[in-house]
């Protein structure tokens, strides 16, 4: 026995975080494309994310002028969910993550 005392225990302290980390943005983004009309590209965002007349009008022409637009952002499953819609439509659209994400 050591004359100190009995052994000391020493615990090691682990700090386990909580906290749930932000899903990360995926955006689905249209991409100008020579086939499609415009009408066309204004009827399919309305039918496929609910956009009235104006809101889609105005996808339309950012696509046209800039050549893609940023159509919808959240989490991935459903990102990639409205790329295979738009692509069934013929509408050339990709999925891209978001660039500010820093988490890996």
């Amino acid at each position: 026995m050591n004359a100190a005392g009995p052994a000391e225990k020493t615990f090691i302290e682990e700090k386990i975080s909580t906290e749930a980390k932000p899903e990360r943005f995926w955006h689905v983004i249209a991409v100008n494309d020579p086939v499609n009309l415009m009408s066309y590209v204004v009827m399919v965002l309305r039918k496929v994310f609910g956009y009235n007349q104006p809101q889609a009008k105005k996808h339309m022409l950012e696509i046209h002028k800039s050549g893609k637009s940023i159509l919808w952002s959240g989490e991935r499953e459903t990102a990639e969910n409205y790329v295979y819609i738009l692509q069934k439509w013929q509408i050339n659209a990709i999925l891209q993550k978001d660039e500010r994400d820093s988490s890996s």
